[in-house]
């Protein structure tokens, strides 16, 4: 049964289009009041704290408010992490993000690997159709790419 799942969530993402999100240097909307709260469930580590994923509420637009912040390595002449933020794309991120269902994996060839769940607005109803948002960060080369399965 197990096998028979995994085959239809396979077929069902490859049968899916995948949209490339925009990822771009930290800007305002990164700022600290921008933290969506609560700050404890809306933020996780991985790689002994080297990573950290953030849920980014800018309130408005209300139908695209949220977005992703990623800080990782590689590390700058100073010693700060690079600072990345995934958006829907370049004006507008998504309808929300549920960091509580993020799944994590590691590729050596790769890097981290994550999927969540993020939201696309509904103009017919007001909520949210929620889609995988797939990431991939490589923390040697610093390279972020991310797929959104709509």
């Amino acid at each position: 049964m197990k096998r028979l799942i995994s085959y239809f969530l396979t077929a069902f993402i490859i049968a899916a289009p995948a949209f490339a999100q925009s990822i771009s240097e930290c800007d305002w909307r990164v700022s600290a009041a921008n933290l969506a709260e609560p700050w404890d469930e809306n933020t996780r580590t991985y790689s002994n704290g080297k990573v950290r994923l953030a849920v980014i509420d800018t309130v408005e637009p209300a139908a695209g408010a949220f977005h992703l912040l990623i800080l990782s390595p590689p590390y700058s002449e100073v010693g700060d992490r690079q600072c990345r933020i995934v958006s829907k794309n370049d004006t507008i991120g998504f309808s929300g993000i549920d960091l509580s269902k993020i799944e994590a994996s590691y590729d050596p060839a790769r890097g981290l690997l994550f999927s969540l769940p993020a939201g696309k607005y509904d103009p017919d109803t007001g909520g949210s159709i929620w889609h995988p948002l797939s990431i991939t960060l490589n923390q040697a080369t610093g390279e972020i790419t991310a797929l959104f399965w709509e």
